[in-house]
């Protein structure tokens, strides 16, 4: 367990991660208690982090939290404990623990790249039922409000930093690739294409681009299968729009059109 006040902290970093977590609060108490009110604990089905004083009290409250995430139920409730002799606890006091869920969005978005285009979709984003890492290493180009869902990113674009930040992105992540640079664009598919789980990945361009990058792929090893979990163009075709906010538009009725799939 580890003991750290950040608590509010922990829960942002476990939501990029798209991991569940339930946070429980003390928040009343009476008589002799092992914390005070406001103390708080993180619990994730594999971990809890910090403390609501320990002891069988802490079992109950992790077991109770746990339950929540596994049943996926998001309705937030206020129990009871006595510290006595129920609870192998000699305390004598009461306390009511506050337990809230947190459940990130099913669909996460990842963007590389903050061009025209990815500046006309965030806002589409920003109204859809999903959480979106929006990436790029020119701080200059993120939009200065960003929806609530939407989380900038920087990120050089030095290939080890891309192998390793593709390591870290949420399974079953809708991906679209549309860098300045196609040396870039294609750094980012062979990076991604190491990953197995991710469930879309897009490259921005045209039916000439995509075949040279897919020879280059195939020259570089990756076989037919890996390479054709690439898509590109992206978007619904045919899309005869060349603005960004057509493209834009086509590229959120494709993942709206994904994500209602029953393996979306």
């Amino acid at each position: 367990m580890t003991l750290n006040t950040s608590w509010n902290a922990t829960l942002q970093h476990l939501d990029e991660k798209a991991e569940a977590a339930a946070l429980v609060t003390i928040f009343s108490s009476k008589g002799s208690t092992p914390r005070e009110v406001g103390s708080k604990m993180v619990v994730t089905l594999a971990k809890s982090y910090y403390s609501i004083g320990g002891g069988h009290l802490e079992h109950q409250a992790i077991k109770l939290a746990r339950n929540m995430l596994e049943q996926q139920d998001s309705q937030a409730f206020i129990k009871a404990f006595s510290l006595g002799a129920s609870l192998g606890q000699c305390c004598g006091g009461q306390v009511e623990l506050l337990f809230e869920a947190f459940f990130p969005a099913k669909h996460n978005v990842v963007i590389f790249g903050a061009g025209h285009i990815a500046k006309a979709l965030i806002p589409v984003l920003g109204q859809l039922p999903c959480r979106v890492q929006w990436i790029d290493k020119r701080t200059e180009l993120f939009s200065s409000t960003l929806p609530d869902n939407v989380q900038s990113i920087i990120l050089d674009d030095a290939p080890d930093q891309i192998e390793q930040l593709a390591t870290q992105l949420p399974a079953n992540s809708y991906i679209l690739i549309m860098t300045h640079n196609h040396q870039l664009d294609q750094i980012l598919c062979e990076a991604l294409l190491r990953q197995p789980t991710f469930g879309f990945i897009g490259l921005i361009g045209s039916n000439t681009k995509w075949k040279k990058f897919a020879l280059r792929l195939a020259n570089k090893g990756f076989s037919h299968q890996q390479i054709q979990r690439i898509h590109c163009p992206i978007g619904i075709t045919p899309n005869n729009g060349k603005l960004p906010m057509e493209i834009a538009v086509s590229v959120a009725a494709h993942f709206i059109d994904y994500y209602h799939q029953p393996d979306g």
